[in-house]
């Protein structure tokens, strides 16, 4: 059975290397998913909204992983 664990977590690693990241991302595409909708901004605010917010997840987390290793 051990090496069935080892192809799972293979396999989910193929996808999922950052988890910090992917639940980031998650979190933010729901939040915009219910939120924006919701508060009736002008047609153009809630992409802008929803890519900003990538942005940022993604450059913190890229600054995050080139910060100094203990």
């Amino acid at each position: 059975m051990n090496w069935l664990r080892s192809i799972w977590s293979e396999l989910i690693g193929l996808f999922v290397d950052d988890g910090k990241f992917a639940l980031s991302l998650l979190i933010w595409l729901i939040a915009c998913g219910v939120a924006l909708p919701r508060l009736g901004l002008p047609t153009f605010l809630p992409p802008v909204t929803l890519f900003a917010g990538l942005v940022v997840i993604l450059a913190l987390s890229a600054v995050r992983r080139t910060g100094p290793r203990p």
